[in-house]
């Protein structure tokens, strides 16, 4: 017996589903690091000595 088609795309969507929230920890990972490099940069700039 075969799955029918509204059957087979629930199961798409609710893979689907559990797939994105690895994407949205990507993502917030990514802009984290760029934050704190750019945090970084922004701090350790005021301590540059013009000799």
């Amino acid at each position: 017996m075969q799955p029918t088609t509204a059957v087979r795309l629930s199961q798409a969507a609710s893979a689907a589903h559990r797939q994105s929230s690895g994407d949205l920890l990507r993502v917030v990972l990514v802009v984290m690091i760029i934050g704190c490099v750019f945090t970084a940069w922004f701090l350790l700039r005021g301590y540059k000595r013009n000799d």
